[in-house]
């Protein structure tokens, strides 16, 4: 259904709205360029698919796998991604906006040169994703893994990370990234001991 659904949005208006798609399996499609509208998919699993410059507006993703796909230039607005999925997906250029993300895994995902405005990031893993040049707008993070991820470039200026690890996140020599971000006293410590090279016992 959910591939005949978007074979004929290609050839028509490249629109799908208020459909609901559940335990549904694609692989090898195109999806680019589709304007989804108050669409529904439910424990969906998308194999090397590309969405580059879709669009999603109040739309949900819950308890899908998109690991691996590709959403180049895609734009969020009012959607929600639960419980998902999405190792090593490509979110480059992406602009996401009062979307919430919450109970999923981005580990290895590249969101570099994306935008996130007003957005909830909520039990999240982003370990060693590409998160570099990204424009960050009044975000609310919470119990956000963000070891070994690459903010180089990023602004994390008066950004509240004290509820998110960020063991070894990587920054720039200048460590500009980080001026004005808001941390724990633990978090403080362990960057203040990692960069001026101090051994604590």
């Amino acid at each position: 259904m959910l591939e005949s659904k978007i074979i004929a949005a290609q050839s028509d208006e490249n629109f799908i709205e208020r459909m609901r798609f559940e335990s549904e399996i694609i692989s090898d499609i195109d999806i680019a360029k589709i304007e989804f509208e108050s669409v529904q998919f439910i424990q969906c699993q998308f194999n090397k698919c590309d969405f580059s410059k879709a669009s999603f507006y109040n739309s949900v993703f819950d308890n899908c796998n998109f690991a691996n796909c590709i959403f180049i230039g895609s734009y969020w607005k009012g959607s929600k991604i639960l419980t998902c999925k999405g190792d090593g997906s490509n979110f480059i250029k992406s602009h996401m906006k009062e979307t919430s993300l919450t109970g999923s895994s981005f580990r290895y995902a590249n969101f570099s040169s994306s935008v996130l405005e007003n957005c909830a990031i909520h039990d999240c893993n982003f370990m060693e994703a590409l998160l570099s040049e990204i424009r960050l707008k009044k975000p609310t993070l919470k119990e956000v893994n963000f070891t070994g991820a690459d903010f180089f470039k990023t602004s994390l200026k008066d950004i509240d990370l004290s509820d998110c690890i960020i063991d070894g996140m990587i920054v720039s020599d200048t460590r500009n990234e980080l001026r004005g971000a808001i941390v724990n006293a633990w978090q403080a410590t362990e960057l203040a001991a990692r960069f001026l090279g101090i051994k604590i016992i």
